[in-house]
């Protein structure tokens, strides 16, 4: 049984365990169709780009083999390991020969690429084979080490093929030959490798792979990283020790992966201190630096973080890696303390920030993820926003693929008591003592079935996350109001499981208007909608052409009435209401008016339509909008 990204199986400090990638297999319905254009379209279209890109020639000139020039920029190699990650849990699911093959290739590429001692990263070894670590702070050696390290990690664990954690094993070795109490000190540009090292460390049980990634983290405030072009060493997190840490600051994947990698190292160390720092980060992020879509990065400079409520609609960042990295994090954060606001930023973040990078038919990646487009870039020459196939920093696309492939693994958990669901999906969960059917059609309805096929016969827990968003849920068991107990956001029912017991979980989810923290400037006057889940937008397509969405307020009063469009965009809820076009005109040329003077008056009522966010931008350019002035 193949075990997915994080193995908590054995780690002490851990509440839940993390169960085989197997266990939970989903059937019809969201997920499974986006893991299913995930397994059919993207993975081989991800194959092709790296190869009209360069990736794997690459490779072959740092095996003496390829032609022509290296294509950069220096962390090529990480989009072919992040490749590979996703392909192998593909794999863990069931054959597929193509797939194989072309991992294959890869894997050959890798192993004859890697050096005599051990080091493997094509870009230093082709263009500047003179200057090995010699620029920690852009260079990325280990962020590609680490990319590395966890697709052998997952490639092992989904096929028993060890050719890849073999390479990884000989550089990893190498890399803790340089680096280390009494050695070479130093710290990474860009965090990565902290939690590859402790996933090769649970994999292997080699110890001085953890130690390593300890060695790491601790090097972090000692200013051996120095400045960045944009300012502070905060770019990079080496602004501060990580124990002494309050907030996230800095470029927003450098500083996810961080925590998570730190969050890996207490799950298997206990140590208090470096929990205590993340508790407190956590909480600057979701208080003070997250958008309604789960989404961060507030910053095109430095791709980062932004001051205390800097969270502008337009401009924004919210990098697509970065939003995997914020559930990453989440994940790991939910492993070491079972509470369900976790899994809530999880889903919040899944639902919408995450799915929004990637278009309905997998071949097109989103970089960013504005809240407001005008159909054009506010950057770089204002060209017509779409999703391209690929990005000349195409980081983003096979970290969505690594993501969809292995999806399910962030479902489900167990301990000694029990099991856990934490997202809702129509499958099967397969566990030694419980064989759960899990009927939904979240995040569409809220209503949650769950048969149990199997028991073993003793007593055991089975725990269902509320979900924040909800405010009146029920709960029965074989018809009747269950008896569970209610702790961390998560309703537990505890008895000897028979085959044939049912469970129905009711979540309702009428679509509500929200609003933003009075200190967001930008979402000041305005709210959002949102149902269940899932955040909606306005975009251009819904509506007239004569209804320019930058002149709509919404009535706040108005019903908003759920319904579905099985036409439109594979399949969606919509969300309809009432409006008010205003008419712009009486202020001619002027930018700004007497108080007395200044209000907008009414051309017409408007009806509104609304789509889930994620799905925007997949019928060409056009006006798109979050957040939406109240009228009045």
């Amino acid at each position: 049984m193949a075990l997915g990204p994080v193995d908590t199986t054995r780690s002490p400090y851990a509440r839940w365990k993390t169960i085989p990638l197997e266990s939970f297999t989903l059937g019809e319905g969201f997920w499974a169709h986006k893991q299913d254009v995930n397994h059919r379209v993207s993975l081989h279209h991800g194959f092709e780009q790296l190869e009209k890109f360069g990736n794997f020639n690459n490779l072959l000139l740092a095996a003496g083999k390829g032609e022509g020039s290296y294509r950069t920029p220096v962390f090529m190699d990480s989009d072919v390991y992040k490749w590979l990650e996703a392909v192998a849990y593909q794999l863990a699911q069931g054959p597929d020969s193509s797939l194989s093959e072309k991992a294959d290739y890869a894997i050959r590429l890798i192993q004859e690429a890697q050096a005599p001692d051990g080091y493997l990263n094509s870009y230093w070894q082709v263009v500047e084979p003179e200057r090995r670590w010699a620029d920690l702070q852009h260079g990325h050696e280990l962020y590609c080490a680490g990319h590395l390290f966890q697709a052998a990690v997952a490639y092992h664990r989904a096929t028993g093929d060890d050719r890849l954690l073999n390479v990884s094993r000989r550089f990893a070795d190498y890399i803790d030959s340089v680096f280390g109490p009494g050695k070479r000190a130093g710290t990474p540009g860009h965090p990565e490798i902290e939690m590859a090292l402790v996933e090769l460390y649970r994999e292997t049980g080699e110890r001085r792979y953890l130690d390593l990634a300890c060695y790491f983290v601790d090097q972090r405030g000692r200013g051996l990283l120095g400045g960045h072009r944009l300012g502070s060493p905060a770019y990079y997190q080496d602004h501060v020790p990580v124990r002494e840490a309050t907030t996230v600051e800095g470029h927003a994947v450098r500083q996810l992966y961080l925590t998570a990698g730190v969050t890996d190292i207490y799950l298997e160390t206990g140590e208090q201190a470096l929990f205590d720092a993340l508790l407190r980060q956590w909480h600057d992020m979701v208080s003070r630096k997250l958008f309604i879509t789960g989404g961060v990065g507030s910053q095109h400079a430095g791709e980062a973080f932004g001051e205390p409520y800097e969270l502008p609609n337009e401009r924004c960042y919210c990098e697509t890696c970065a939003q995997i990295a914020s559930i990453m994090w989440n994940w790991r954060m939910l492993l070491a303390t079972g509470e369900a606001r976790y899994a809530d930023l999880m889903e919040r973040t899944l639902y919408n920030g995450f799915l929004s990078g990637v278009s309905l038919d997998g071949r097109r990646y989103f970089y960013v993820n504005p809240l407001l487009s005008h159909g054009q870039e506010p950057w770089m020459g204002r060209k017509h926003i779409v999703r391209p196939e690929w990005h000349g920093c195409a980081c983003c696309p096979p970290n969505v693929m690594r993501m969809l492939s292995a999806i399910g693994h962030y479902f489900a958990s167990a301990d000694e008591s029990g099991v856990q669901i934490h997202q809702y999906a129509a499958g099967t969960l397969n566990l030694p003592t419980l064989r759960l059917r899990l009927e939904t059609e979240y995040p569409w309805q809220g209503a949650v079935h769950l048969t149990v096929e199997e028991a073993a016969g003793h007593e055991q827990s089975l725990s269902l996350r509320i979900p924040g968003w909800c405010t009146a849920p029920s709960l029965q068991v074989n018809g009747a109001d269950a008896p569970a107990s209610r702790a961390d956001g998560y309703w537990t029912v505890t008895r000897v499981w028979q085959a044939g017991d049912q469970l129905h979980l009711s979540l309702p989810m009428a679509p509500t208007l929200v609003a933003g923290h009075p200190r967001v400037d930008a979402t000041r006057g305005s709210v959002a909608i949102q149902r269940g889940p899932l955040v909606y937008c306005l975009e251009q397509a819904d509506h007239d052409p004569a209804v320019d969405l930058h002149d709509v307020a919404i009535e706040p009063d108005a019903p908003l009435q759920a319904s579905w469009r099985g036409d439109l965009l594979e399949g969606v809820m919509v969300v309809q209401t009432q409006g008010k076009l205003l008419d712009p005109k009486p202020w001619g040329d002027a930018l700004y008016r007497p108080l007395a003077e200044s209000q907008t008056p009414v051309r017409s009522p408007v009806a509104l339509t609304a789509v889930p966010y994620y799905a925007w931008a997949n019928r060409g350019p056009g006006v798109m909008r979050v957040w939406i002035p109240r009228a009045g």
